[in-house]
Parts: structure tokens; sequence; C-alpha cells
């Protein structure tokens, strides 16, 4: 490719237009120091922009690629191609920022979930909250990630329920820890039960274990895994 070749066709059918680099440039939202750019061909537009000069000169890309105008028939069968070829370029642009947009809510969803595990202690509500709350961030970026991965929907479907299912059995190993080890209340439990019958005691259901704290308040507090 000779892109010295190919500035002085760019730069012939700008003449052609009667513009000047500066008129080029505010018609195409570029500046007018890349336009004298590829004029000169020290750089190239991308296949995006190609495909905008094309239209824009009423030439094809295989044309200003080589440098010359080519036949009618060359010219709508090779414009059919650039179209073809631009869209598949800025899909690819596309695809790889919601990537990387996926990678971070992936990577910052799992910095939520273990900063509100340690953070916050697990009487306070805090914690729960900031771990769903990154979950969904999580879950969300996970879902970015395998959409171009898994093409069919029942597929990504499924992951995503496997990530759901994935985040609630770590949620259930760290309240069972924290019951059975650390002796701390389960900090994802779905419902507390005050008895007036027993005032001293506190019952947390979750969604895997039922656990009961005596003595609250005392320094005899103890709780413990009933059912």
């Amino acid at each position: 490719m000779d892109q010295v070749r190919i500035g002085s066709f760019l730069k012939e059918l700008r003449k052609e237009k009667k513009l000047t680099q500066e008129n080029l440039a505010e018609k195409l939202n570029v500046s007018s120091r890349t336009i004298s750019r590829w004029e000169t061909g020290s750089n190239m537009p991308d296949i995006g922009m190609l495909i905008e000069i094309a239209d824009f000169y009423d030439v094809s890309i295989p044309e200003i690629i080589d440098g010359e105008r080519k036949s009618e028939n060359m010219n709508q069968e090779s414009r059919i191609i650039s179209v073809k070829m631009a869209e598949y370029g800025r899909n690819e642009v596309k695809n790889g920022k919601r990537k990387a947009v996926g990678y971070v809510m992936f990577g910052f969803g799992i910095f939520i979930i273990i900063s509100a595990l340690a953070m916050f202690p697990n009487d306070s509500s805090w914690g729960s909250i900031y771990s769903v709350f990154g979950s969904i961030v999580f879950i969300t970026g996970f879902y970015l990630i395998i959409k171009d991965v898994l093409l069919k929907r029942n597929f990504r479907i499924l992951s995503i329920i496997g990530c759901i299912i994935l985040l609630c059995g770590v949620f259930a190993v760290s309240d069972y820890l924290a019951v059975t080890r650390f002796n701390q209340v389960p900090r994802f439990s779905y419902k507390k039960i005050y008895s007036s019958e027993n005032p001293d005691e506190m019952i947390y259901k979750t969604l895997f274990f039922t656990a009961v704290q005596k003595n609250v308040g005392t320094e005899y507090e103890q709780v413990e895994i009933i059912k």
C-alpha cells in the first residue's frame, strides 16, 4: 500500500470538490491537521472514517487504497464490500468496549462484596445491602463479558442463574462460618424473630439454616445453629 499515492489521491478528490483542508475537516468532524496528514501520506484514516470519505467523494474504499478510480461496475461491488467492512469494524469496536466495561464491572463488583463483608459487622444491615449491590454489579459485568461468547440466549440465562447460585452459596458459607467459628450472627438473614417469652434470645432465619443468639448483650452471648 502506497500511502503517498493514497494521500495524493485524497488531495486530488478534495480539490475536485473545491474544498480547503479546513472545509473538509469541518465536514468530517476532524482537525485540519488530520486532513493534512492523510494527504501527505504520513497517516491513514481508519476503516470507519474510510467509508465516510468514500461516501463523501463518491468513490470506493479499494479506489482510495489503490489511489485511482476504477470502472463503475467495480465501484458498486467495492462499495458493498466496503460498507460491510465498515459495519464489521464498528461492531468489533463496540463489542470491545462492551467487554472492557464488563471486566471493570466484574472486578468492581467483587471489590464491593469483599469490602462489605470485611468492613461492616455482621449485625449491621449495611454489609448485606452493599453485598447485594456488589452482586448486581458483578452479575451485570459477567453478562457483558459472556454476551458475545455465548450466542444462544438460553445458555446466557443459565450462566447468569449459575452465577446467582454461586453468590448465594458464597454468602451462605460466610454466614455458616460466622456462626460456627466466630460466634457471630448471620449477616444474610431474611427474618429476625424476637420472643417475649425468651427476651434474651433472637432467632435469625436464613435460606439454608436457622440460628439463635442467646444471652444477647451479655458476656455470655452465644450464637448457634438450631436447624
